[in-house]
């Protein structure tokens, strides 16, 4: 049997703004503001102001749109994060015997990687909108992704940790690579 009206509550910390129009929530905060659309969703979205509070109600949801309910609640829980905090993603290049090589491309919009493997191809790979990396001042092979939006900092994560795949040999052995070393809150 199906529950009649399943809900979940979030708190709005003091500091962030938050308006909902249609399904589609606009979170402001100290760190800039995100977007995010879920009309996709049959879910109703009030924001209460006065008790600093978003409700999400349900009715009559099945196991499908229970799990669309709980992910639009950490969606939410993400975007207030991020616009009180940001994201931050370390992440460590691997290498048994020939060094990667890693630049910066334009202030941190992307990032060149020569030498992966000992071949001669250069990879670019650029960031997605709002997102910035760097290099870690004093560690050689560390590479530092930060940005408001947990989805495109993860993303970009992902596109870097995907360009420098061990390809026709034993992944066991050849574990060269760039990978996530922790994922954290903004310094």
């Amino acid at each position: 049997m199906l529950p009649i009206l399943t809900t979940r509550t979030i708190e709005i910390p003091d500091g962030i703004k938050i308006k909902s129009k249609s399904r589609k929530i606009k979170v402001t905060g100290p760190k800039g503001s995100l977007v995010r659309d879920f009309s996709h969703t049959i879910l109703k979205i009030i924001t209460d102001q006065k008790k600093k509070k978003i409700h999400l109600i349900l009715w009559y949801g099945d196991k499908k749109k229970l799990a669309s309910l709980n992910t639009v609640s950490s969606h939410i829980s993400n975007l207030i994060f991020g616009v009180t905090y940001g994201f931050q993603y370390r992440m460590k290049m691997v290498y048994a015997h020939f060094p990667i090589n890693l630049a910066v491309l334009d202030e941190g919009k992307g990032i060149e990687i020569r030498n992966f493997l000992g071949e001669k191809r250069t990879r670019k790979i650029f960031m997605s909108q709002k997102v910035t990396c760097h290099k870690k001042e004093n560690s050689k092979d560390e590479i530092i992704i930060k940005g408001n939006d947990v989805n495109l900092v993860s993303m970009s994560a992902a596109s870097i940790q995907q360009s420098c795949l061990v390809k026709n040999k034993d992944i066991r052995k050849f574990l060269d690579g760039i990978y996530i070393a922790t994922k954290e809150k903004m310094d």
